[in-house]
């Protein structure tokens, strides 16, 4: 369904190929509202790419928001502080996103609707009145977000394996040492320990260390999920 001033696309295929122009040739104010990383990731990604135009230009606002749902693992708040690195602005609503949307240089605003069978649908929006209105409820939200740096990362989840390993680098244990309590080889503890420092972005055994003691601990003051 089309008229001027709106247009409903179907997929992200149908908003790359007609609406992926104008998120290339943004150049005031580039504004995203979602409710994770996944509403707008994959279009937007592919429209810049085959734009191929940086996400940053001179004089280019642009800001993300988000709620906690984005922050849910630890590799999604990764991916968050690459994108606040590159210069994007990135804050965080304690509260529910009102519509998830892109607003463009004040013109445009392209509303996401909730996914059938998979599919979702997109409303291209020029109304400069709703865009207005879609742009204030924005920038209400982004007032009272909070900023990504203030945010603290969610502990990885731990399997038992994991606390095992945790446990005895929290004691300061040698790899021998470590290797003979959980009762498995010198390389396979080894690997445990390199692959437990890579989830905890650890730069040492040291940093390793010191993490495990406070994800143990925090693991003893976290009351269990109810089943």
């Amino acid at each position: 369904m089309s008229t001027d001033r709106i247009i409903t696309l179907h997929g992200e295929r149908e908003l790359v190929q007609r609406a992926g122009h104008l998120f290339v040739a943004s150049h005031e104010e580039f504004l995203v509202a979602a409710t994770d990383l996944m509403t707008w990731s994959a279009g937007v990604n592919a429209a810049f790419s085959e734009g191929k135009r940086p996400h940053l230009v001179p004089g280019l606002t642009m800001r993300k928001l988000y709620t906690r749902r984005a922050l849910a693992d630890p590799e999604s708040h990764r991916r968050l502080r690459r994108i606040a690195a590159s210069g994007i602005e990135v804050r965080i609503s304690d509260g529910p996103i009102t519509r998830e949307a892109i607003i463009i240089d004040r013109q445009t605003a392209i509303l996401a609707g909730a996914p059938v069978r998979g599919v979702r649908t997109y409303t291209v929006v020029r109304t400069p009145e709703v865009v207005d209105g879609v742009r204030s409820l924005f920038r209400a939200t982004w007032e009272t977000a909070t900023d990504l740096a203030d945010c603290t990362a969610p502990p990885p989840p731990l399997s038992d394996q994991a606390r095992d390993t945790l446990r005895a680098l929290a004691a300061g244990h040698t790899d021998e040492t470590g290797a003979r309590l959980l009762g498995v080889s010198l390389r396979t503890y080894r690997r445990r320990v390199a692959d437990l420092m890579t989830t905890l972005g650890a730069g040492s055994r040291f940093q390793a260390g010191l993490l495990a003691q406070r994800l143990l601990a925090e693991e003893e003051v976290t009351p269990a999920a109810p089943r």
